[in-house]
Protein backbone atom coordinates (compact mmCIF):
# COMPACT_ATOMS: atom_id res chain seq x y z
CA UNK A 1 0.00 0.00 0.00
CA UNK A 2 2.89 2.38 -0.62
CA UNK A 3 1.50 5.34 -2.47
CA UNK A 4 -1.99 4.93 -3.92
CA UNK A 5 -1.39 8.01 -6.05
CA UNK A 6 -3.73 6.88 -8.83
CA UNK A 7 -6.64 6.98 -6.40
CA UNK A 8 -5.43 9.79 -4.13
CA UNK A 9 -5.01 12.49 -6.77
CA UNK A 10 -8.01 14.15 -8.45
CA UNK A 11 -8.27 14.05 -12.25
CA UNK A 12 -5.80 11.17 -12.66
CA UNK A 13 -6.15 9.77 -16.21
CA UNK A 14 -8.31 6.70 -16.56
CA UNK A 15 -7.49 3.61 -18.59
CA UNK A 16 -4.17 1.96 -19.45
CA UNK A 17 -1.14 4.15 -20.27
CA UNK A 18 -0.56 4.65 -23.97
CA UNK A 19 2.51 3.12 -25.58
CA UNK A 20 5.35 3.55 -25.87
CA UNK A 21 5.73 4.22 -22.15
CA UNK A 22 7.63 7.51 -22.16
CA UNK A 23 10.01 8.05 -19.25
CA UNK A 24 12.29 11.05 -19.02
CA UNK A 25 15.15 10.96 -16.57
CA UNK A 26 17.65 13.29 -14.94
CA UNK A 27 20.78 11.57 -13.57
CA UNK A 28 21.20 14.58 -11.30
CA UNK A 29 24.30 15.34 -9.26
CA UNK A 30 26.41 13.68 -6.59
CA UNK A 31 25.56 9.96 -6.37
CA UNK A 32 22.87 10.34 -9.05
CA UNK A 33 25.20 9.03 -11.77
CA UNK A 34 25.61 5.82 -9.76
CA UNK A 35 22.05 5.11 -8.60
CA UNK A 36 19.93 6.22 -11.58
CA UNK A 37 21.44 3.88 -14.25
CA UNK A 38 20.69 0.62 -12.33
CA UNK A 39 17.16 1.86 -11.67
CA UNK A 40 16.72 2.44 -15.41
CA UNK A 41 18.18 -1.00 -16.18
CA UNK A 42 15.56 -2.62 -13.93
CA UNK A 43 12.87 -0.54 -15.65
CA UNK A 44 14.01 -1.73 -19.10
CA UNK A 45 14.17 -5.34 -17.93
CA UNK A 46 10.67 -5.32 -16.49
CA UNK A 47 9.09 -3.55 -19.45
CA UNK A 48 10.64 -6.24 -21.68
CA UNK A 49 9.35 -8.94 -19.32
CA UNK A 50 5.80 -7.64 -19.61
CA UNK A 51 6.04 -6.89 -23.36
CA UNK A 52 5.62 -3.14 -22.97
CA UNK A 53 7.42 -0.71 -25.25
CA UNK A 54 9.54 1.77 -23.34
CA UNK A 55 11.02 5.03 -24.59
CA UNK A 56 13.70 6.51 -22.33
CA UNK A 57 14.68 10.15 -22.84
CA UNK A 58 17.69 11.66 -21.05
CA UNK A 59 17.44 15.17 -19.63
CA UNK A 60 20.24 17.65 -19.04
CA UNK A 61 21.79 19.39 -16.05
CA UNK A 62 19.77 20.08 -12.92
CA UNK A 63 20.48 21.49 -9.49
CA UNK A 64 23.85 22.95 -8.60
CA UNK A 65 25.59 22.01 -11.88
CA UNK A 66 22.78 23.70 -13.81
CA UNK A 67 23.04 26.76 -11.58
CA UNK A 68 26.77 27.00 -12.14
CA UNK A 69 26.30 26.70 -15.91
CA UNK A 70 23.25 28.93 -16.40
CA UNK A 71 22.44 30.72 -13.16
CA UNK A 72 19.29 28.62 -12.75
CA UNK A 73 18.87 25.38 -10.77
CA UNK A 74 15.89 24.61 -13.04
CA UNK A 75 17.03 26.01 -16.36
CA UNK A 76 15.05 26.58 -19.54
CA UNK A 77 16.38 23.39 -21.11
CA UNK A 78 15.11 21.29 -18.19
CA UNK A 79 11.72 23.04 -18.26
CA UNK A 80 11.34 22.36 -21.98
CA UNK A 81 12.38 18.76 -21.49
CA UNK A 82 9.75 18.21 -18.77
CA UNK A 83 7.08 19.94 -20.86
CA UNK A 84 7.83 17.56 -23.72
CA UNK A 85 7.65 14.49 -21.49
CA UNK A 86 4.37 15.53 -19.90
CA UNK A 87 2.78 16.54 -23.21
CA UNK A 88 3.56 13.07 -24.52
CA UNK A 89 1.86 11.45 -21.54
CA UNK A 90 5.16 10.49 -19.94
CA UNK A 91 6.60 10.56 -16.46
CA UNK A 92 9.96 11.55 -15.02
CA UNK A 93 12.54 9.72 -12.92
CA UNK A 94 14.76 12.20 -11.14
CA UNK A 95 18.14 11.75 -9.55
CA UNK A 96 19.18 14.11 -6.75
CA UNK A 97 19.35 17.79 -7.63
CA UNK A 98 20.42 20.48 -5.18
CA UNK A 99 19.98 24.23 -4.82
CA UNK A 100 16.37 25.30 -5.52
CA UNK A 101 15.79 22.70 -8.24
CA UNK A 102 13.14 20.51 -6.60
CA UNK A 103 11.13 23.46 -5.29
CA UNK A 104 11.10 25.25 -8.61
CA UNK A 105 10.22 22.07 -10.49
CA UNK A 106 7.24 21.44 -8.22
CA UNK A 107 6.03 25.02 -8.56
CA UNK A 108 6.54 25.19 -12.34
CA UNK A 109 4.46 22.05 -12.97
CA UNK A 110 2.13 22.33 -9.97
CA UNK A 111 3.28 19.01 -8.48
CA UNK A 112 1.36 19.83 -5.35
CA UNK A 113 1.21 16.39 -3.75
CA UNK A 114 4.23 14.50 -2.49
CA UNK A 115 3.69 10.92 -1.31
CA UNK A 116 6.39 9.27 0.78
CA UNK A 117 5.71 5.67 1.85
CA UNK A 118 7.21 4.70 5.20
CA UNK A 119 7.09 0.89 5.18
CA UNK A 120 10.04 -0.89 6.83
CA UNK A 121 11.60 -3.78 4.93
CA UNK A 122 11.19 -6.91 7.03
CA UNK A 123 14.81 -7.92 6.41
CA UNK A 124 16.09 -4.66 7.93
CA UNK A 125 14.02 -4.67 11.10
CA UNK A 126 16.96 -6.07 13.09
CA UNK A 127 19.44 -3.60 11.64
CA UNK A 128 18.45 -0.03 12.45
CA UNK A 129 18.38 1.91 15.70
CA UNK A 130 14.80 0.85 16.53
CA UNK A 131 13.82 -2.48 18.06
CA UNK A 132 12.42 -4.96 15.49
CA UNK A 133 9.16 -5.55 17.36
CA UNK A 134 8.61 -1.77 17.20
CA UNK A 135 8.50 -1.91 13.39
CA UNK A 136 6.24 -4.91 12.85
CA UNK A 137 3.25 -4.07 10.59
CA UNK A 138 4.21 -0.39 10.25
CA UNK A 139 2.73 1.07 7.04
CA UNK A 140 2.54 4.87 6.88
CA UNK A 141 1.91 7.22 3.98
CA UNK A 142 3.25 10.75 4.43
CA UNK A 143 1.30 13.25 2.29
CA UNK A 144 3.05 16.59 1.90
CA UNK A 145 1.74 19.82 0.40
CA UNK A 146 4.40 20.59 -2.17
CA UNK A 147 3.86 24.03 -3.72
CA UNK A 148 3.00 26.44 -0.90
CA UNK A 149 4.05 27.49 2.57
CA UNK A 150 7.47 28.47 3.83
CA UNK A 151 9.49 27.21 0.86
CA UNK A 152 7.62 29.50 -1.54
CA UNK A 153 7.58 32.72 0.42
CA UNK A 154 8.99 36.13 -0.43
CA UNK A 155 12.30 37.05 1.19
CA UNK A 156 13.87 40.46 1.69
CA UNK A 157 16.98 41.88 3.30
CA UNK A 158 17.28 45.38 4.76
CA UNK A 159 19.32 47.31 7.33
CA UNK A 160 17.95 48.67 10.58
CA UNK A 161 18.82 52.05 12.09
CA UNK A 162 22.04 50.65 13.55
CA UNK A 163 23.14 49.27 10.21
CA UNK A 164 22.50 45.68 11.29
CA UNK A 165 21.19 43.24 8.66
CA UNK A 166 17.50 42.34 8.95
CA UNK A 167 16.01 39.54 6.87
CA UNK A 168 12.32 38.72 6.53
CA UNK A 169 10.30 35.99 4.87
CA UNK A 170 6.58 36.18 4.12
CA UNK A 171 4.57 33.08 3.19
CA UNK A 172 1.02 31.79 3.32
CA UNK A 173 -1.57 29.22 2.29
CA UNK A 174 -4.92 29.59 0.57
CA UNK A 175 -7.89 27.47 1.59
CA UNK A 176 -7.93 25.98 -1.91
CA UNK A 177 -4.30 24.83 -1.58
CA UNK A 178 -4.98 23.20 1.76
CA UNK A 179 -8.24 21.62 0.64
CA UNK A 180 -6.80 19.93 -2.43
CA UNK A 181 -3.91 18.26 -0.56
CA UNK A 182 -6.26 17.12 2.18
CA UNK A 183 -8.57 15.65 -0.47
CA UNK A 184 -5.62 13.54 -1.61
CA UNK A 185 -4.84 12.46 1.94
CA UNK A 186 -8.44 11.49 2.69
CA UNK A 187 -8.77 9.64 -0.62
CA UNK A 188 -5.66 7.61 0.20
CA UNK A 189 -6.90 6.90 3.73
CA UNK A 190 -10.21 5.55 2.43
CA UNK A 191 -8.24 2.88 0.56
CA UNK A 192 -6.11 2.08 3.58
CA UNK A 193 -7.04 2.06 7.28
CA UNK A 194 -9.24 5.17 7.24
CA UNK A 195 -7.14 7.36 9.52
CA UNK A 196 -5.66 10.78 8.76
CA UNK A 197 -3.38 12.76 11.05
CA UNK A 198 -2.89 16.44 10.18
CA UNK A 199 0.16 18.24 11.56
CA UNK A 200 -0.05 21.86 12.74
CA UNK A 201 1.67 24.28 15.13
CA UNK A 202 -1.05 26.50 16.66
CA UNK A 203 1.27 28.41 18.98
CA UNK A 204 3.85 29.12 16.28
CA UNK A 205 1.73 29.74 13.18
CA UNK A 206 -1.83 30.09 14.55
CA UNK A 207 -3.66 31.32 11.45
CA UNK A 208 -2.18 28.72 9.08
CA UNK A 209 -2.70 25.96 11.66
CA UNK A 210 -6.31 27.04 12.13
CA UNK A 211 -6.88 26.93 8.36
CA UNK A 212 -5.47 23.40 8.09
CA UNK A 213 -7.52 22.18 11.05
CA UNK A 214 -10.74 23.82 9.81
CA UNK A 215 -10.41 22.32 6.33
CA UNK A 216 -9.53 18.90 7.75
CA UNK A 217 -12.49 18.89 10.12
CA UNK A 218 -14.85 19.87 7.29
CA UNK A 219 -13.63 16.97 5.14
CA UNK A 220 -13.73 14.55 8.04
CA UNK A 221 -17.36 15.42 8.69
CA UNK A 222 -18.22 14.29 5.17
CA UNK A 223 -16.46 10.91 5.40
CA UNK A 224 -15.93 7.94 7.71
CA UNK A 225 -12.21 8.71 7.99
CA UNK A 226 -10.96 9.19 11.54
CA UNK A 227 -9.16 12.53 11.96
CA UNK A 228 -6.50 13.49 14.49
CA UNK A 229 -4.60 16.77 14.79
CA UNK A 230 -1.07 16.78 16.21
CA UNK A 231 1.44 19.55 16.68
CA UNK A 232 4.39 18.85 14.39
CA UNK A 233 6.98 18.36 17.14
CA UNK A 234 4.76 15.82 18.89
CA UNK A 235 3.88 14.21 15.55
CA UNK A 236 7.54 13.61 14.71
CA UNK A 237 8.13 12.18 18.17
CA UNK A 238 5.08 9.93 18.00
CA UNK A 239 5.96 8.79 14.48
CA UNK A 240 9.11 7.20 15.88
CA UNK A 241 7.80 6.30 19.35
CA UNK A 242 4.45 4.84 18.25
CA UNK A 243 4.43 4.34 14.45
CA UNK A 244 1.56 1.82 14.52
CA UNK A 245 -0.76 4.66 15.52
CA UNK A 246 -0.40 6.26 12.07
CA UNK A 247 -1.95 5.52 8.69
CA UNK A 248 -1.89 8.69 6.54
CA UNK A 249 -0.11 11.83 7.78
CA UNK A 250 -0.88 15.10 5.97
CA UNK A 251 1.39 18.10 6.45
CA UNK A 252 2.22 21.59 5.23
CA UNK A 253 5.34 21.79 3.09
CA UNK A 254 8.13 22.29 5.62
CA UNK A 255 6.48 20.11 8.28
CA UNK A 256 6.11 17.31 5.74
CA UNK A 257 9.75 17.64 4.74
CA UNK A 258 10.97 17.24 8.32
CA UNK A 259 8.52 14.49 9.17
CA UNK A 260 9.39 12.30 6.16
CA UNK A 261 13.12 12.67 6.81
CA UNK A 262 12.64 11.67 10.45
CA UNK A 263 10.43 8.81 9.28
CA UNK A 264 13.38 7.35 7.39
CA UNK A 265 14.54 6.06 10.78
CA UNK A 266 11.71 3.54 10.45
CA UNK A 267 13.32 2.35 7.20
CA UNK A 268 16.80 1.93 8.74
CA UNK A 269 18.38 4.57 6.48
CA UNK A 270 17.52 7.55 4.28
CA UNK A 271 19.06 5.48 1.51
CA UNK A 272 15.89 3.34 1.60
CA UNK A 273 13.48 6.27 1.25
CA UNK A 274 11.65 7.25 -1.94
CA UNK A 275 8.73 9.36 -3.06
CA UNK A 276 6.54 10.60 -5.87
CA UNK A 277 5.53 14.19 -6.69
CA UNK A 278 2.13 14.43 -8.37
CA UNK A 279 -0.06 16.95 -10.15
CA UNK A 280 -3.33 16.71 -12.01
CA UNK A 281 -3.53 15.04 -15.40
CA UNK A 282 -0.94 12.38 -14.66
CA UNK A 283 2.08 14.64 -14.17
CA UNK A 284 4.52 12.85 -11.89
CA UNK A 285 8.18 13.01 -10.90
CA UNK A 286 9.66 10.11 -8.93
CA UNK A 287 12.73 10.50 -6.77
CA UNK A 288 14.55 9.28 -3.73
CA UNK A 289 13.82 11.08 -0.48
CA UNK A 290 17.50 11.70 0.23
CA UNK A 291 20.08 14.13 -1.07
CA UNK A 292 22.97 14.02 -3.49
CA UNK A 293 25.50 12.76 -0.90
CA UNK A 294 28.45 14.42 -2.63
CA UNK A 295 30.79 12.91 -0.05
CA UNK A 296 29.94 9.42 -1.38
CA UNK A 297 30.01 10.29 -5.09
CA UNK A 298 32.33 8.00 -7.05
CA UNK A 299 33.11 5.79 -4.05
CA UNK A 300 30.76 2.89 -4.95
CA UNK A 301 29.18 3.15 -1.50
CA UNK A 302 25.81 4.72 -2.26
CA UNK A 303 22.65 2.75 -1.54
CA UNK A 304 20.69 2.38 -4.81
CA UNK A 305 17.57 0.89 -3.21
CA UNK A 306 15.65 4.14 -2.64
CA UNK A 307 16.01 5.05 -6.32
CA UNK A 308 15.04 1.52 -7.36
CA UNK A 309 11.96 1.62 -5.14
CA UNK A 310 10.95 4.94 -6.70
CA UNK A 311 10.88 3.07 -10.02
CA UNK A 312 8.62 0.45 -8.42
CA UNK A 313 6.26 3.26 -7.42
CA UNK A 314 6.35 4.62 -10.98
CA UNK A 315 5.59 1.22 -12.48
CA UNK A 316 2.46 0.91 -10.41
CA UNK A 317 1.15 4.46 -10.41
CA UNK A 318 2.00 5.80 -13.87
CA UNK A 319 3.03 2.92 -16.09
CA UNK A 320 0.20 0.48 -15.37
CA UNK A 321 2.51 -2.37 -14.33
CA UNK A 322 1.68 -3.22 -10.70
CA UNK A 323 2.98 -6.77 -11.22
CA UNK A 324 6.39 -5.36 -12.13
CA UNK A 325 6.32 -3.17 -9.04
CA UNK A 326 5.72 -6.24 -6.89
CA UNK A 327 8.69 -7.99 -8.51
CA UNK A 328 11.00 -5.13 -7.52
CA UNK A 329 9.82 -5.22 -3.92
CA UNK A 330 10.29 -8.99 -3.83
CA UNK A 331 13.78 -8.65 -5.31
CA UNK A 332 14.76 -6.06 -2.70
CA UNK A 333 13.55 -8.29 0.12
CA UNK A 334 15.29 -11.32 -1.42
CA UNK A 335 18.67 -9.61 -1.67
CA UNK A 336 18.39 -8.20 1.85
CA UNK A 337 17.22 -11.56 3.23
CA UNK A 338 20.43 -13.07 1.91
CA UNK A 339 22.38 -10.60 4.03
CA UNK A 340 23.73 -8.28 1.33
CA UNK A 341 23.92 -4.67 2.43
CA UNK A 342 25.41 -1.34 1.48
CA UNK A 343 27.29 0.36 4.30
CA UNK A 344 24.39 2.50 5.52
CA UNK A 345 22.16 -0.54 6.24
CA UNK A 346 24.82 -3.03 7.30
CA UNK A 347 24.92 -5.06 10.51
CA UNK A 348 27.66 -7.24 11.98
CA UNK A 349 26.28 -10.27 10.16
CA UNK A 350 25.96 -8.54 6.78
CA UNK A 351 27.92 -9.01 3.61
CA UNK A 352 28.78 -5.42 2.71
CA UNK A 353 28.69 -4.69 -1.03
CA UNK A 354 29.05 -1.57 -3.14
CA UNK A 355 26.55 0.21 -5.33
CA UNK A 356 27.45 -1.75 -8.46
CA UNK A 357 27.26 -5.16 -6.78
CA UNK A 358 23.99 -4.36 -5.01
CA UNK A 359 22.55 -3.27 -8.36
CA UNK A 360 23.75 -6.48 -10.02
CA UNK A 361 22.21 -8.59 -7.25
CA UNK A 362 18.88 -6.78 -7.63
CA UNK A 363 18.79 -7.36 -11.37
CA UNK A 364 19.68 -11.00 -10.84
CA UNK A 365 16.89 -11.36 -8.26
CA UNK A 366 14.32 -9.76 -10.57
CA UNK A 367 15.33 -12.07 -13.40
CA UNK A 368 15.01 -15.05 -11.06
CA UNK A 369 11.43 -14.17 -10.10
CA UNK A 370 8.88 -16.25 -11.96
Amino acid sequence: MDGLASSAIPQWPEGPPREPLVVGYFPGEGIGAEIVPPALELLRTLCDRFSRRLELRPGGLIGQPAYEASGKALNDEAVGFCEGIFSDGGTILCGPGGSRFVYELRARFDLYCKLTPLIPCRALQNTGVLRPQHLENVDILAVRENTGGLYFGESSETRDQTGDTVVSHRFGYSAAQVRRILLSAFAAARLRRRKVCVTTKPGGIPSISRLWQTEAEALSAETDVELSILEIDNAVYQLIANPLAFDVVASPNMFGDVLADAGALLLCSRGMSYSGNFGVGGRAVYQTAHGAAHDLAGSDQANPLGQVLSVAMMLRENLGLPEASVLIHKAVESVLDRGFRTTDIASKESTVVGTKEMSRLLLEAVNAEG
